[in-house]
């Protein structure tokens, strides 16, 4: 989890770089551009520069506060839709309401839940005990109604389609190579990986998420993004192209947006012409007895773009809580058995004492953070978004955040909190 630290000021000097942007422009690809596939480019001066900027400084503090809250506002979405008609019915969720009557440690002090909304930088939080929301508050604006960016979130719900792609025969077995869908990898460092090695990370390629900045050599990730989320004129899926290996597939857990975003493209072809949107809203979505639609960001225009299932979906608060109380009680939600329970566990279950590294608190298994010393695990997001699953404690903790440019241990302090409001009896 330490591979956050020092991130937020990196990433600052990236994204207000805005005279990088033309010379990126320059150095785009090169001869590598060969490898892309052919695709609708959506030229760069058809959006207003205003709104390019908008998108390379949106997680910038203090606009990260708001703008995760609009992303429909800054970048082309496609809908997940919770349905219409008398025949749309939202999973009712009880309540009873308390006051969070405990307090938690952190850092040698103890600290109360009103201060762990301003010190972890709160846009909103939702507790749920045994299938009760207990506790909802709404900050900065935000409402009930408001979609909230799950950033890295969207990798378990990534897991979740992939789970129920391979329950419904689209997929055949977790052990089939990337290739056998995406025929493009061949060659690449992804040739030989299987679609568990993916969902485990433990892909071998050679790739760093790499924020720093050079205004003579500006970083491969930021020519990446800066060509696919910011000016769309590239697919994010098409990195995976250029890809080299550094590893043998499934030795060793590198955390990598780009293998999450391989398999949404491998769920893509299986899906067979219908797009992740609107499969999530036809298999999970509806079925979960979800409130309100939610949304997947493309990396361009609708028929054009593709969801960047990396970090891109957006939903209201209480369905992601749903989405929580799916997993928790073992795919089981609003009436119906939406997952296989044995997909559920075999998603956030790692192997004994497997952790991402030697001494670290963290598992990794299908694109869910579990822990060491407990049988929770968690969806986590970039700034601070949160759904913390404690089957022990039938608890579910979704936090909604927005963390400052300068470093600290944001997350670390989060788990303080949410260890304690999981032990919490109210």
């Amino acid at each position: 989890m330490n591979r956050f630290a020092g991130l937020r000021q990196r990433a600052a000097r990236v994204y207000r770089s805005a005279a990088l942007v033309s010379l990126a422009g320059a150095m785009l690809f090169g001869a590598q551009a060969a490898h892309s596939q052919e695709v609708p480019a959506r030229a760069a001066e058809e959006l207003p520069a205003e709104l390019l900027q908008l998108r390379r400084d949106f997680i910038d503090s203090p606009l990260n506060m708001l703008a995760y809250q609009h992303i429909d506002s800054i970048f082309y979405t496609a809908p997940v839709k919770a349905g219409s008609g008398p025949s749309r019915q939202a999973w009712s969720l009880p309540r009873e309401e308390t006051p969070l009557s405990f307090t938690y440690e952190f850092a040698g002090q103890t600290y109360t839940p009103e201060q762990f909304l301003s010190r972890n930088k709160t846009n909103a939080l939702l507790v749920i005990k045994s299938g009760k929301i207990v506790y909802e508050n709404y900050l900065n604006f935000s409402t009930p109604e408001t979609k909230f960016l799950s950033m890295s979130m969207a990798k378990s719900i990534t897991s979740i389609l992939i789970g129920a792609a391979v329950e419904d025969g689209l997929i055949k077995s977790l052990d089939e190579q990337l290739t056998a869908y995406v025929p493009e990898l061949a060659g690449t460092g992804y040739e030989g990986v299987t679609i568990r090695d993916t969902l485990r990370m433990r892909t071998g390629i050679a790739r760093e998420e790499d924020y720093s900045v050079d205004p003579d050599n500006p970083s491969e990730w930021w020519k990446w993004r800066e060509a696919t989320i910011i000016r769309n004129e590239r697919r994010v899926a098409e990195q995976a192209l250029l890809m080299k290996r550094a590893n043998e597939p499934g030795s060793k857990f590198e955390y990598s947006t780009l293998d999450t975003v391989v398999l949404g493209w491998v769920l893509e072809r299986a899906l067979g012409g219908k797009s992740i949107s609107e499969y999530m809203s036809e298999r999970i979505w509806q079925p979960l007895g979800a409130e309100a639609d939610g949304s997947w960001v493309l990396d361009g225009p609708m028929g054009v773009g593709r969801e960047h299932n990396g970090m891109g979906f957006n939903a209201a608060l209480r369905d992601y809580g749903r989405l929580g109380l799916m997993m928790l009680n073992n795919g089981r939600a609003n009436g119906r058995q939406i997952l296989p329970e044995a997909w559920v566990r075999e998603s956030t279950v790692s192997p004994p004492g497997e952790l991402t590294a030697p001494g670290a608190p963290t598992g990794y298994q299908y694109q869910w953070w579990t822990l060491a010393d407990r049988s929770a695990y968690m969806a986590l997001g970039y700034d601070g978004q949160f759904i913390f699953i404690d089957p022990d404690t039938e608890t579910v903790i979704v936090k909604m955040g927005y963390y400052p440019d300068e470093p600290g241990p944001y997350n670390e302090e989060a788990f303080a909190f949410f260890k304690a409001a999981s032990a919490w009896s109210n």
